[in-house]
């Protein structure tokens, strides 16, 4: 849907993926399946307590046990010689002076083998004193809680406060006057929301194969959206130059944000160093729920006003964002997105980016977002519903457009908001009947889309054939989308393309694959390399022909003379000129490095029909619908599939997965078989409508896709069970029991 200005060959089409084959033979190289000869066994003692000061820790035991050869703890990095941007990394990575939850690493051992690690670890003795804890984000924010740093201060406050608390920074966004927009209203609706913290779920966990030799030089193979980041990090970290350090990215097996930042790679680094030996570790699934970083939980207050023909007058949002030990929440997002779909007069948000004894935050698909568009579009469809309004109708009715300035600032240039409620409206789903205890769910959602420093090598060889190579981890089928970009630029058959991923000594920096800005942004730097390419190759075939390389042309993959030239030499194909090369000048390559700009923001609207057991609380998923703006999608089929990803991520969010937290403050369900992840027996068929507003920041009218699919699923989901339940929902997930309690409440049972 939606209309393109250009005819497309490539771009659009759906070859199959490059990676396909290894992956389902099982040949793909992930973060486990590396080795190296005289290889060590990495493994972590970690807290058990939520909160506790290290009074001591002795290794001697650990350290004098045969077999093994290094023991890292907090003391052995160097933390006056790490950057500060990196010492609450280099704090997560090893506690020093406190664990802050349990699971926080507290010293790492390197042996011959698992059971002499795991022998080695029993012996390292540790004296904690156990302090009071805190877990829940309205409990961390007040006066008296137990301070997990005495040096955190709010950031972004006037006056700076004079006391420490849990509460890191202070975000607001907004314009208008919001005390007269809601004077102007006929209706206004107040709610408080809560959600709770969720895991990416990605089914690799972290690993890593660290290799230190003696004059300095290092070397890391690891699983991550980021091994440029990885690098710079682990070099401040272990005080070493960046040059000396090269690190490669395995094959992905998921990362949704989860694989953006580092864990185990230092200590890894660090332990090969001690050892004289290369080392590999391996989290196992409880250390990955317990120590690598799940998303927030949430506490927040959405005010809505709106005139009795559905025109709204005033929005606001307080955002209270959990973002674990160290404060990292994405709670400037959340307030940055919430209200991003409409267009307002008078809208206010603010954030609270607040501490807890949890694992360090992650990112997770469009951080921040999912949990402010819960609470928004709940209200909204509320609103719709009290002012007796079609929920698409209203939506549409404040729509933001092209010019409408957004509730964080900047005024928009071509969306597609109101191309996708449209779509909806106009898809039979909307229509279609519901039977008893059944409900329909409306929700809209918007991601920012970034692009960032990018820096990719285009070679062409004498056969005619190109290959490519980018700095960006594959996370969800780029290496395809790249080569139909540069199919399409060059002109040639997509087959005749090979795109890898380089490891960090043969690319400049690239930045991490997040943000939905792989597929923009790379593609940007690799559409320009081919243009590079292009010029160079016609300047090849004008040598040739001896005319002015401005007397030469590229058309359809082939280079032909143009003006007063035109006709005088056969056109020279992508194949023949490269196969001269040699004769020409030599190798031709084309390069670009960007730090990209223009990426355009993303929305969506999503259709979900739930039906809600009377007696259980069950909610079954009967049929969801995404509805995305693409810009232009690059690879329909993996398009579709980011769709469908983010909807199913989304129903695991809304009805089942929830860290759970005992009065002890240790996690209780740190496994696949208690932490309830969906799997294919509870979803139907996702189905998926591609709109298509040219983003104009891109030759080819690229949006990102991958996040903005995760931000309507749990609202549309919470509206569709309040309708069918009878009773507005209000806290995630809404398990079983939550929704049983709450229809029993609303009954006065």
């Amino acid at each position: 849907m939606g209309k393109q200005d250009r005819d497309f060959k490539a771009v659009g089409t759906r070859p199959l993926r490059p990676d396909g084959v290894e992956k389902v033979t099982g040949r793909a190289k992930f973060g486990a399946d590396l080795s190296a000869p005289g290889m060590l066994v990495g493994r972590f003692l970690r807290s058990p307590h939520a909160h506790a000061r290290i009074r001591s820790i002795d290794t001697s035991k650990a350290a004098a046990l045969p077999g093994v050869k290094a023991v890292v703890t907090g003391d052995s990095f160097d933390i006056t010689k790490v950057s500060s941007g990196n010492h609450d990394t280099l704090a997560n990575v090893m506690a020093r002076d406190k664990a802050l939850y349990e699971g926080h690493a507290v010293a790492a051992i390197a042996a011959i083998s698992v059971s002499i690690a795991r022998k080695a670890l029993k012996l390292i003795e540790v004296d904690y004193e156990v302090l009071p804890h805190v877990t829940d984000v309205d409990e961390a924010m007040a006066a008296d809680a137990p301070l997990l740093h005495e040096n955190m201060f709010t950031a972004n406050l006037t006056p700076k406060p004079t006391k420490p608390s849990n509460i890191a920074n202070f975000y607001e966004f907004g314009h208008g006057d919001i005390e007269a927009g809601f004077a102007k209203a006929d209706v206004i609706i107040e709610r408080s929301f809560k959600t709770a913290a969720t895991h990416q779920g990605y089914i690799e966990p972290h690993a890593c194969l660290a290799n230190m030799t003696q004059d300095g030089q290092g070397e890391l193979w690891c699983c991550t959206q980021g091994h440029f980041m990885v690098r710079n990090v682990c070099a401040d970290l272990m005080g070493m130059e960046i040059s000396k350090l090269r690190v490669t990215a395995s094959e992905i097996g998921g990362g949704f944000g989860g694989k953006t930042t580092v864990f185990i790679d230092p200590v890894a680094l660090m332990l090969s160093k001690l050892a004289g030996k290369p080392v590999k570790i391996v989290m196992s699934r409880e250390e990955v729920f317990k120590a690598s970083g799940p998303t927030s939980s949430t506490s927040m207050r959405i005010k809505i006003g709106a005139t009795n023909d559905g025109r709204l007058t005033a929005c606001e949002g307080e955002f209270n964002y959990q973002g674990g030990a160290y404060a990292d929440s994405p709670v400037q997002f959340g307030a940055m997105s919430a209200f991003a779909c409409y267009d307002l007069e008078h809208v206010k948000t603010v954030g609270y980016d607040v501490a807890a004894n949890r694992p360090k935050n992650v990112a997770y698909r469009a951080p921040g977002a999912p949990m402010a568009a819960f609470a928004v579009e709940s209200v909204m469809a509320e609103m719709a519903d009290r002012l007796g309004l079609d929920q698409l109708e209203f939506r549409l009715k404040n729509a933001a457009t092209e010019g409408t300035r957004s509730s964080y600032g900047p005024t928009y240039n071509s969306v597609g908001l109101t191309e996708t409620i449209k779509a909806a409206q106009s898809h039979d789903h909307y229509s279609a009947p519901l039977g008893a205890n059944q409900g329909r769910g409306i929700a809209s959602g918007f991601w920012f889309n970034f692009g960032g420093q990018t820096a990719v090598s285009l070679n062409v060889q004498e056969d005619g054939t190109v290959n490519v190579t980018v700095g960006t981890p594959d996370i969800g089928g780029s290496r395809a989308s790249m080569g139909l970009m540069v199919a399409e630029e060059l002109g040639i058959e997509y087959d005749n393309i090979r795109c890898i991923i380089a490891d960090t000594s043969s690319l400049g920096y690239n930045d991490v694959t997040d943000g939905s800005r792989t597929t923009f942004s790379s593609g940007l730097a690799l559409i320009n390399a081919a243009k590079d390419a292009k010029a160079k190759m016609c300047a090849r075939a004008a040598r040739i022909w001896d005319i002015p390389a401005e007397a030469v042309e590229w058309k359809d993959g082939c280079v032909q003379p143009a003006g007063a030239n035109a006709g005088e030499f056969e056109p020279m194909s992508f194949a023949e000129i490269a196969a001269n090369a040699d004769n020409t000048g030599g190798p031709i390559a084309g390069h670009h490095e960007i730090n990209a700009s223009g990426a355009g923001v993303s929305f969506g609207t999503h259709m979900v029909d739930v039906e809600v057991d009377p007696d259980t609380g069950y909610v079954k998923i009967l049929r969801y619908t995404v509805v995305q703006d693409a810009g232009k999608a690059v690879h329909p089929a993996y398009v579709e599939g980011q769709y469908q990803g983010g909807a199913v991520q989304g129903i695991g969010w809304a009805l089942n997965e929830e860290y759970i937290y005992g009065e002890d403050g240790r996690l209780q369900n740190a496994g696949f078989l208690d932490y309830r992840m969906p799997v294919a027996s509870d979803l139907p068929m996702i189905d998926t409508v591609i709109v298509e507003v040219p983003n104009p920041g891109h030759p080819y009218g690229v949006r990102g896709v991958g996040e903005t699919s995760i931000v309507p699923p749990m609202a549309a989901i919470a509206n569709a069970v309040s309708q069918a339940a009878g009773v507005r929902m209000t806290e995630l997930p809404m398990s079983p029991p939550r929704v049983l309690k709450a229809m029993d409440d609303a009954k006065g049972g």
